[in-house]
């Protein structure tokens, strides 16, 4: 199903939509008179998400043409089980999902949505209200930056940064789980990661790992922060309309360095006892310094709410720039 130009759009990776359909999560098409494709959702709840926010109702991977009867078809669906809903997440809040309220010029990007300006009118006239409002962001990496830490502290604290391997990525999964769990517990979208979880999110990504954009940072031997960005597929993805099995992953692989010209900066945080102590200015500087090395001409965000004025600060001083606004949709 392809309903939105294909270079803007970002289609889900196919192997991602098979992981789902194994594990049982529902899925639905709304056709029209003539038997064409006209909408999409899927619906599933997580005992995760309703410790957060109450019951919901989850809805994600949602497409629609512009027309009320679609869209009061899919939501009409999903909410047929009497909770509120939340959504469109895929399949959860802190994987992918979400709507993008202004930007539409701008292309999508892996782990991000994009859709068209019709979306976020449908979605309220349908009833539901806004919730966990952001941004995503992009930064010319060319442009001049201002990351201010005092390198002696490094010595002083004990700081070490550390890089991702390819050898080691695997081994590497449980130090990024941790931080990553630690990190964003207290955000009120952010559901707790498994390791079963983490390890589908990432399969396939050491081969395409560029090692210089994985890192972390130690205090005396302790994991405090970290960033993880990679290299850009989107076209990839947009060309052969989310394909990523072997042969696609073999293509890919021969025509990786055509796809280091961007990054995505998927996510970054700090544990909550070393919030405040700079730490994240020290990785923004290092992956900065690595994007400049290896010839990337942007970086791109994936969304951060308006309230994060510390996580937005560090976009400023990378000489960023709100690329598209961003907002979840619930019952009121």
């Amino acid at each position: 199903m392809r309903l939105h130009p294909r270079d803007r759009y970002v289609p889900t990776p196919r192997p991602t939509i098979d992981r789902w359909y194994r594990s049982g999560v529902d899925m639905y098409v709304v056709r029209d008179g003539a038997g064409v494709v006209v909408g999409r959702t899927t619906v599933h709840r997580d005992a995760r998400i309703d410790a957060k926010l109450g019951p919901r109702q989850l809805f994600g991977l949602t497409e629609f043409v512009d027309d009320p009867a679609v869209v009061e078809a899919l939501l009409d669906t999903a909410a047929a089980g009497g909770r509120r809903l939340f959504g469109p997440v895929a399949l959860l809040p802190n994987e992918t999902g979400g709507v993008i309220t202004d930007g539409f010029g701008e292309r999508g990007f892996v782990d991000s949505a994009w859709n068209p300006a019709y979306y976020a009118a449908r979605y309220e006239e349908y009833g539901l209200r806004r919730r966990f409002e952001a941004d995503t962001w992009i930064c010319d990496v060319s442009a001049p930056v201002a990351f201010s830490f005092d390198d002696s502290r490094i010595a002083r604290e004990e700081l070490v940064i550390r890089h991702g391997s390819r050898r080691r990525f695997d081994g590497q999964l449980p130090i990024l789980r941790e931080l990553l769990n630690a990190s964003f517990a207290g955000l009120g979208y952010y559901t707790e990661i498994s390791a079963d979880e983490l390890a589908g999110q990432t399969d396939g990504l050491a081969y395409l790992l560029d090692e210089s954009l994985l890192l972390w940072l130690e205090k005396a031997g302790r994991p405090v922060a970290f960033v993880v960005a990679v290299p850009d597929i989107s076209e990839f993805l947009m060309r052969f309309s989310g394909r990523l099995g072997p042969v696609h992953r073999l293509r890919l692989l021969l025509t990786r360095r055509r796809y280091r010209r961007d990054a995505v900066l998927v996510i970054k945080g700090t544990v909550p006892a070393e919030q405040g102590n700079g730490y994240l200015t020290l990785l923004s500087r290092e992956l900065h310094r690595n994007l400049r090395a290896g010839g990337y001409r942007s970086l791109r965000s994936t969304f951060v709410e308006r309230g994060n004025h510390a996580s937005a600060a560090q976009y400023r001083r990378m000489g960023g720039r709100p690329l598209h606004g961003y907002t979840f949709y619930e019952t009121p």
